[in-house]
């Protein structure tokens, strides 16, 4: 059995070909389900799909790596050769490596951070749910969510990382003298937009103002921080209150547009507003960046506040590294056993066959009125002799180079020695 897996990432490129690659949470079944249709033979499948990276990964009788780039690229309506000079393709140890290394914090933009962890279940569980993940992906993510445990509870990878949210908040505070007199807009309200919340809320400004498709979830988030709701379809006219404004929703489309954005800077007369994107495909279109008086961050502008961090936690990227290699020497000598089973499964077959037979001729001398003692001689007889008939046909007629390896054989299988 084989594993591969093709991505890219927030490394490999740039934001704008990322989001054409990012699958919205609603879409992910079906393609689960057309990418395993786009093989010939039966493949288990999971597809990871983060604001940072969309990453594939496989499992089947042999690596397929063509088809899954070109799968990939018509997915996001891009050239397979404009694709693949921002993909990374990994096979076998490297494949597995890498998912332990994505589970365990060690590959994301936030060294450290535990985000992608559950991201990562989530993706797994889907691919369960769909039907997509057979025994192979499966052992392999479910040891590298254990390889995850265990470095984040021995290690220090995580005890001086710094969140996107964390990263928001410096940024802030440098623009705006003191966050405290400032109103802050959060438009959407999953995970990513509740640290965000938390943080900021952290800083008390004056006011706190959650946009949301479900209102529900919109009055909960906010009534938890002391903030209020509005209606997405409010944002445009609304835009012009928020010092600050953070953004991270599931939308395939921009939810604020340049217009609107003009708009509000006139409307302030031209205070500043604080922007940031965290949202991949962009909620905020990118040519808002561009006009003065705007300061418009999204994921990939945060990384010089957050690699601010990176040095302290170095050192125990090196001790995570360890424990990400015994677990991935684990999983493939696992994977390599998995190859016998075929042939287990064939002797297994082949010895319920001649249990059979012989039990069968014992039925029928005891129809016949043989003694049991006899009958119970003659089954194992017959069963000792179609044991045996193998490795002493191989002992009488293998050839001469090849004799000595099959006295050894023999001897360790059925002698113990």
């Amino acid at each position: 059995m084989a594993v591969w897996t093709l991505g890219l990432n927030h490394r490999t490129a740039p934001i704008d070909l990322r989001e054409r690659f990012a699958f919205a949470s609603e879409q992910l079944e079906n393609s689960l389900i057309g990418l395993r249709q786009s093989f010939a033979s039966h493949k288990e499948v999971a597809i990871l799909s983060t604001c940072n990276r969309t990453e594939i990964y496989c499992a089947g009788d042999a690596v397929e790596l063509p088809q899954t780039l070109a799968w990939l690229a018509e997915k996001g309506q891009t050239q397979v050769e404009v694709l693949q000079s921002h993909i990374y393709r990994l096979e076998g140890d490297a494949s597995a490596r890498h998912a332990f290394r994505v589970a365990s914090g060690l590959d994301s933009m936030v060294l450290g951070e535990s985000q992608i962890l559950g991201q990562l279940k989530d993706a797994v569980k889907l691919a369960a749910d769909t039907g997509a993940l057979g025994t192979t992906l499966n052992q392999m993510f479910q040891r590298s969510f254990a390889v995850a445990k265990e470095v984040r509870s021995s290690t220090e990878i995580g005890v001086h990382s710094i969140s996107m949210a964390a990263a928001s908040v410096r940024l802030a505070g440098r623009i705006f003298e003191n966050i405290k007199d400032t109103h802050v807009l959060f438009v959407g309200a999953g995970e990513m937009i509740e640290l965000c919340v938390a943080h900021f809320g952290a800083k008390s400004p004056r006011s706190i103002t959650i946009a949301n498709r479900s209102a529900e979830r919109a009055q909960s988030l906010a009534a938890a921080h002391g903030g209020k709701s509005i209606a997405l379809a409010d944002l445009p006219k609304r835009l012009h209150e928020f010092d600050i404004v953070i953004s991270c929703t599931a939308s395939t489309l921009p939810l604020i547009g340049l217009g609107a954005v003009k708009s509000a800077l006139r409307a302030r007369k031209n205070r500043p507003i604080f922007m940031v994107d965290l949202a991949v495909p962009r909620d905020i279109e990118p040519e808002v960046k561009d006009l003065r008086d705007v300061y418009l961050y999204t994921v990939d502008d945060l990384t010089e506040v957050i690699n601010s961090g990176q040095s302290q936690r170095q050192a125990a990227v090196v001790d995570a590294e360890v424990i990400i290699d015994a677990g991935v020497q684990k999983f493939m000598a696992w994977l390599d056993q998995r190859t016998h089973v075929p042939l287990i499964q064939e002797l297994n077959l082949q010895a319920d066959n001649w249990r059979q037979a012989e039990l069968i001729r014992a039925r029928k001398l005891i129809e016949k009125g043989q003694p049991l003692e006899d009958v119970l001689e003659a089954f194992s007889m017959g069963l000792m002799k179609k044991m045996l008939n193998g490795p002493l046909r191989e002992l009488h007629h293998a050839e001469v180079e090849h004799r000595d390896k099959a006295r050894e054989a023999v001897r360790k299988m059925f002698l113990n020695a």
